[in-house]
């Protein structure tokens, strides 16, 4: 059987599990720029502090992503919630570096200027310095969700959701007559996932970050 034809045949299963893998790492992608921008607000402002936060997340990011899956199968089960785990923690060291590096780079007389209307410390935060340091925000974003398409493929380990299914079905059966098929369609479909949702972060820069600040 040829690819296409493998194709045309596993085509309903193919989007299913398309849909899927783009659903888990979305969901994850919100919870990681959440956590994300939090701890960077949070740390930017301390030198010892936002390092310690951009360590912290760069040593979980060491765990190699089979291991990560393997000790939290005992914790969480397995399914969903270990693949939801794994894809958040791992999305959060490029949020969590671009938002302290965008927070520190806010031009300080600005900040002041908000604090001498009478602005909180809160409100110049999610008024002023947020919005202004949106665009490398948004850079990690990227970043981490390119990073996540391929990592959520090894959520197949787990029982996770997803197009590593696929890729893992071939590689379980190699020397089959489908076995590539499967390992090339579960690959391809990552690939072109990935090209969509930068093309999406490419459309949302544009509606979000005025021209003059655009990098």
């Amino acid at each position: 059987m040829s690819f296409w034809e493998y194709l045309g045949n596993r085509h309903q299963q193919l989007l299913t599990d398309a849909f899927q893998h783009a659903g888990a790492v979305f969901q994850c992608m919100i919870l990681a720029t959440v956590l994300g921008v939090a701890l960077g607000a949070v740390t930017y402002r301390s030198e010892w502090a936002g390092n310690l936060a951009t360590t912290a997340t760069s040593t979980i990011l060491t765990i190699p992503s089979l291991a990560m899956i393997g000790l939290l199968i005992p914790v969480v089960g397995l399914g969903v919630p270990p693949t939801v785990v794994a894809l958040t923690l791992y999305g959060l060291l490029p949020i969590v570096r671009n938002a302290i590096v965008g927070l520190r780079g806010v031009d300080p007389s600005l900040v002041d200027a908000a604090k001498g209307i009478g602005m909180s410390r809160v409100a110049r935060l999610a008024r002023v310095e947020l919005p202004l340091a949106w665009p490398p925000i948004l850079t990690g974003i990227r970043v981490s969700t390119q990073m996540l398409m391929g990592i959520a493929a090894i959520a197949a380990y787990a029982s996770g959701p997803g197009l590593g299914n696929e890729i893992f079905r071939g590689i379980a059966s190699l020397g089959s007559k489908n076995a590539l098929n499967q390992v090339l369609a579960g690959t391809l479909g990552i690939i072109v996932l990935a090209l969509l949702f930068d093309a999406a972060y490419v459309v949302v820069g544009r509606l979000t970050i005025p021209r003059g600040t655009r990098v």
